[in-house]
């Protein structure tokens, strides 16, 4: 006890809650029902969730930074190679996700320096400008006009063209 305390007036120290007086032998309801809930749905889930976290740290890669090998490009294929052309469809494919979000994060930057500068978007944000303008030709360069049924093999073509037209026109400015 504290000192200077008066013992007469407090011969013991009071308790803090009264003690409940039982009038009846029966279990809480309360009680019962708070235990059942803790041994059927808490416990259950959280063992399971500590389970499923000792297993995460135990396999500590992580999955949604895959990487994929590079694959042969088309023209490394040989003539009636379906796996060869297969996988290298697969690759343009994956190569096209990358580029498209590539381009949109351009946009989303050139956007944001727009929106950040407002009215003088025009000389403080040419860099952000000219590099999305850069990155989008070229996608257009590569994947434009190609539609839905896009695959490697038209793309392909498509820059056999491409290059076929350039030689063309630089035979015919010499």
């Amino acid at each position: 006890m504290p000192e200077g305390v008066d013992k007469d007036v407090y011969p013991e120290a009071p308790s803090r809650t009264p003690a409940v007086e039982r009038s009846t032998t029966l279990p809480d309801p309360g009680l019962i029902v708070a235990q059942l809930y803790h041994l059927a749905i808490d416990l259950p889930v959280t063992t399971l969730r500590e389970w499923v976290e000792r297993q995460q740290q135990k396999n500590n890669h992580v999955y949604y930074h895959r990487q994929y090998r590079r694959v042969p490009m088309l023209t490394e294929c040989t003539v009636g190679d379906l796996l060869c052309n297969y996988e290298a469809d697969r690759q343009w494919k994956r190569d096209l996700k990358v580029d498209r979000e590539v381009v949109k994060i351009m946009q989303e930057r050139m956007q944001a320096c727009v929106t950040r500068e407002g009215e003088n978007h025009q000389q403080n944000c040419l860099e952000e400008m000219r590099k999305y303008k850069e990155v989008n030709t070229a996608f257009e360069s590569r994947y434009g006009d190609l539609g839905v049924l896009g695959n490697s093999r038209r793309c392909l073509m498509k820059q056999k063209h491409r290059m076929i037209k350039e030689r063309r026109q630089a035979a015919e400015n010499e």
